[in-house]
């Protein structure tokens, strides 16, 4: 028990520790010298100095960031909010995309797996884009949706930045579970399947009784995988598209050239991503024991 407490907690603890003392080392320091000037008279000068001069420490980075930390679901704006309130508005589109991702690469992989006939027509073309960097997806996604508005009843209206912002996501982030559930369903035993022709399983209960079950964990890879790729592309998209959340709140303070608040973005998409892949794994390992 003393082990595994000093696997899980203490040992993270003093990682997180060297990197925080590594940051407090190479970033900037004020200090403060009187000199004299031109005419004779003492000034007090303030300047930065250290490897990384203009870099905030730790304590300035907290004392800059208190207030979207401590109220953290505050709106004084559409663009000065609480920092969980960004969080919420970008993981809402993020999990649209998710979605989308899911719905269009999970049959395409079974596609790929099943068919050599279809891996040969697609292959080329998935290999083409899936290298294509989202920077270079979301300008394309503004041409295809540039007139569209979509008012879903219940949901809300989607604009022209808002589509292009989904279509970017779901692109960029389909091709994990695209190429491991192709994966998967190449890797299944032949005698799974002869047994379903034996039993003379129609195709959908072969689908579900015997290819789905047998695929199961390289789908939960590709999944855990697009997941953190769509997390990632949501900053470039709200960046690119202005619209609120920790992505566009980042391109807005880095114009402002508030170092702190950047460093608060990062550190923010970083433990998200952090908790959104740990809780990938806890329904992953849901399903291995049902």
């Amino acid at each position: 028990m003393s082990k595994l407490k000093l696997d899980s907690l203490l040992l993270p603890l003093v990682g997180i520790a060297f990197c925080v003392l590594l940051w407090w080392s190479i970033a900037g320091k004020s200090i403060t010298k009187q000199t004299k000037d031109d005419w004779g008279d003492v000034v007090t000068v303030t300047k930065r100095v250290g490897l990384s001069a203009d870099l905030p420490t730790p304590g300035e980075t907290w004392k800059a960031s208190r207030d979207y930390i401590v109220k953290p679901f505050a709106k004084r704006g559409e663009l000065d909010q609480g920092i969980l309130a960004f969080t919420w508005l970008s993981l809402k589109l993020v999990a649209q995309g998710y979605l989308i991702a899911l719905l269009i690469g999970t049959p395409l992989g079974f596609c790929l797996g099943l068919s050599k006939t279809f891996t040969k027509v697609c292959d080329p073309i998935i290999q083409i884009l899936r290298p294509v960097s989202p920077l270079a997806w979301l300008p394309l996604g503004m041409v295809l949706f540039l007139s569209a508005k979509i008012n879903i009843p219940g949901v809300g209206i989607y604009t022209a930045s808002e589509l292009a912002a989904l279509f970017t996501i779901a692109i960029c982030s389909m091709w994990p579970t695209v190429m491991n559930t192709a994966v998967g369903v190449r890797a299944i035993p032949q005698d799974y399947l002869n047994v379903a022709r034996v039993l003379k399983l129609s195709k959908t209960k072969t689908l579900f009784k015997v290819l789905v079950p047998a695929t199961l964990p390289y789908m939960f890879t590709g999944f855990r995988l697009s997941l953190g790729i769509a997390w990632l592309v949501i900053v470039a998209a709200e960046m690119l598209t202005g619209k609120p959340g920790v992505g566009g709140f980042l391109w807005q303070q880095y114009n402002a050239l508030s170092y702190a608040h950047i460093i608060l973005c990062i550190l923010t998409i970083g433990v998200v991503g952090y908790v959104l892949d740990r809780l990938m794994s806890v329904v992953e390992a849901r399903f291995k024991t049902i």
